[in-house]
């Protein structure tokens, strides 16, 4: 069973089975690896433990500069990223995602570039620029499908881009 259900259509928040994600947040107990200590940090944001969430980003950023991979470092910015959104600090968030968008296209590296598309479209949202935000979805989602990303990551954005085309719809009126 997954622990994200869905999206929440007036805030595009992930929906979370809070039960199986504190499961899961056991089931890590203390590993040390970095797709541990980064799946640790968003548990840890879905069940609203903010605090902890962004030492673990933190943590994991730092073990990903030290594995030296760019990919990973850009994202593992992404998700310490998407921890301040969620702490509310949506400057500073939309800051390192831009940042993001700006690395990952200027090295080709598309898949990150759509990740952080998204995650900084989420943002505008949060910030009501949903024209902003309306383009960083369907751009990202052009990306997704270029690089045949799964079903669930097309989904995910293609949701995002109805709820924000509601709202773009609804200031127009």
């Amino acid at each position: 069973m997954s622990i994200i259900l869905g999206y929440d259509p007036t805030t595009l928040r992930e929906r979370v089975d809070l039960a199986a994600a504190t499961r899961r947040l056991d089931e890590l107990g203390d590993q040390r690896s970095l797709s541990a200590i980064t799946e640790r940090a968003a548990l840890l944001r879905l069940v609203g433990r903010l605090d902890e969430a962004w030492d673990s980003s933190n943590e994991a950023l730092r073990l990903a500069r030290f594995a030296g991979e760019r990919t990973q470092i850009t994202r593992a910015r992404v998700r310490r990223a998407v921890v301040q959104q969620y702490q509310g600090r949506l400057v500073d968030a939309l800051r390192e995602l831009s940042d993001c968008v700006d690395e990952a296209r200027t090295h080709g590296w598309t898949s990150v570039e759509a990740y952080a598309l998204q995650h900084r479209g989420r943002v505008f949202f949060d910030q009501q620029d949903y024209s902003s935000a309306l383009l960083d979805f369907r751009t990202s989602l052009l990306l997704r499908k270029k690089i045949n990303s799964s079903t669930e990551q097309i989904e995910a954005v293609t949701i995002a881009i109805a709820v924000a085309e509601t709202f773009v719809d609804g200031a127009a009126s």
